[in-house]
């Protein structure tokens, strides 16, 4: 006999007003904890990050960058040596191969610079929608939301949506916040990733507790 899941209760209007303004207020600067120096570098780091973590990726790029400063190196660079660059990242042979493979496109289809255009974005090998969201929202500020796996379990917790996959999340997130959505993505992320956590999250010392939706779940365990 199969069991149903109980569906989380949906936050309401104010619930909504309320925890956008408290998340604005406890991260009123946030950014990416990715290091990076320019697009490129952004570009590179956002797809290293996908399925890895930031901290691993921060100790990865140090030294991929000083062998491939640019696209026009990394255009050049024989895959299998990439590889070496990235094998503590998860996925690392898919993603060396998307590296080398976004910038030759870069180089000859863009001429050297990396678009800032998400339609142009998503043409780019290894490049979709949620890696071309974060690098407009880190490097242009633009009106968008990603949904990596903080962002989609902290909307679920919070009760802002119920959507199954990362695109249904996104969209119940634009269509209730609709404004300041780079911000709320990053806070989104930090709050996730050092309070929200997906195994005991520490809601000792959340801002944002009486509004989840998730919080008896959390004390039965």
């Amino acid at each position: 006999m199969k069991t149903r899941k109980k569906k989380v209760k949906m936050a309401t209007r104010k619930e909504i007003e309320e925890i956008k303004r408290l998340l604005l207020e406890h991260y009123p600067d946030s950014v990416t904890e990715l290091h990076y120096r320019n697009l490129y570098e952004l570009l590179v780091s956002v797809m290293l990050s996908a399925q890895c973590t930031d901290k691993r990726v921060n100790l990865i790029t140090p030294a991929l960058f000083e062998k491939y400063p640019d696209p026009a190196t990394l255009a050049r660079a024989d895959v299998e040596e990439v590889k070496e660059y990235i094998k503590t990242c998860s996925f690392f042979n898919n993603k060396a191969k998307n590296l080398v493979a976004m910038a030759k496109m870069v180089m000859e289809k863009y001429g050297g610079e990396i678009p800032l255009d998400e339609k142009e974005l998503i043409k780019l090998p290894g490049v979709g929608q949620k890696t071309a969201h974060v690098v407009l929202i880190e490097y242009t500020g633009a009106n968008l939301m990603a949904v990596d796996t903080h962002v989609f379990r902290v909307a679920h917790r919070l009760g802002l949506s119920n959507a199954t996959t990362p695109e249904g999340t996104e969209k119940d997130l634009v269509r209730k916040f609709q404004t300041d959505l780079h911000r709320l993505h990053q806070a989104m992320v930090l709050f996730g990733r050092y309070i929200c956590k997906a195994v005991k999250p520490e809601c000792d010392r959340c801002f944002l507790t009486q509004y989840c939706k998730s919080k008896e779940s959390f004390k039965a365990k």
